[in-house]
């Protein structure tokens, strides 16, 4: 389970992006800037590769407020995301 004490402080992801992985699934949380102000979009997908060997196909993304609610609604719907994959594979 990832938990938000995992994720690096808002003053980090607003230079670059973070990257973690949590029981076979990787992810990758970063500022994007559009015509409403930063967001926050995260991607996940499954193990082994690294975000730019991994087909489009097999990444789910979402976006979020960049904040720190955002980030805490980011770190549920990635442990939803895991919660899936997990079952899918028992």
């Amino acid at each position: 389970m990832i938990d938000r004490n995992d994720i690096l402080s808002m003053e980090y992801l607003k230079k670059t992006e973070y990257t973690g992985n949590c029981e076979g699934m990787r992810y990758r949380m970063e500022k994007t800037e559009k015509e409403d102000g930063a967001r926050l979009l995260v991607t996940v997908w499954p193990e082994p590769y690294n975000f730019r060997n991994t087909p489009e196909s097999e990444k789910r993304r979402k976006e979020f407020d960049f904040s720190e609610d955002g980030i805490t609604d980011a770190v549920a719907w990635m442990n939803d995301c895991l919660f899936e994959w997990n079952q899918a594979v028992r």
